[in-house]
């Protein structure tokens, strides 16, 4: 299985969808290296940062279901670092 390393960086401005958010990271726990969150009370909204290591199309699948969320934007940028594990 080829893996990359990416890092996920979100933006939620509706707490009604964290509950949805919290769901999907454990449901793709395995894959995630850290996770940082810092609320931006001044702004009420929540930046979180995800590291990533898995295959490509489930990179893409967690970006793909988190943007989907209402309230919740997310971007991701992927390093050169890829690796075939057995």
């Amino acid at each position: 299985m080829t893996t990359r390393v990416a890092v996920m960086g979100i933006i939620v401005e509706n707490k009604d969808s964290v509950a949805a958010l919290n769901a999907l990271l454990h449901e793709y726990g395995d894959y995630i290296i850290g996770r940082m969150g810092m609320p931006y009370r001044e702004r009420k909204i929540s930046i979180i940062s995800i590291a990533i290591d898995a295959p490509q199309d489930a990179i893409s699948a967690l970006a793909g279901k988190i943007g989907n969320i209402d309230g919740i934007s997310v971007k991701t940028a992927y390093s050169g670092v890829v690796s075939d594990e057995s």
